[in-house]
């Protein structure tokens, strides 16, 4: 009976622990001190049961359209989660992601 008593706060704490964990580097995304592509390549224990699209809407000025018609166009779901992604997947994603963010930059840096 004591057994049960402990892993059920062991439980919460881990649950807690990995949720701040997973607030950390969505932060992260928001704040673009993380880069999306990194976080798909490396996928850290944290993020293996989040979708990408919570992933990727974490980013600035992703929403979920924007969201929604880029994995559509290679061929995701939006509920896929990143622990789940094929290698190829992951590599796929990530270079797009690379790719679209360059864009962004530099289309930034022409109207500024």
């Amino acid at each position: 009976m004591d057994v049960a008593v402990t892993s059920g706060p062991q439980h919460m704490l881990a649950l807690e622990r990995a949720n701040r964990e997973t607030a950390r580097l969505a932060a992260g995304t928001v704040a673009g001190r993380v880069d999306a592509a990194e976080i798909v390549l490396s996928c850290p224990w944290e993020v293996e049961s989040m979708s990408v699209s919570e992933l990727l809407m974490s980013q600035k000025r992703w929403g979920r359209t924007r969201c929604r018609k880029f994995l559509q166009s290679i061929g995701l779901i939006e509920s896929k989660t990143v622990g789940s992604l094929t290698e190829r997947q992951r590599v796929t994603l990530a270079a797009l992601l690379t790719a679209k963010a360059q864009t962004s930059r530099a289309q930034s840096q022409r109207t500024a």
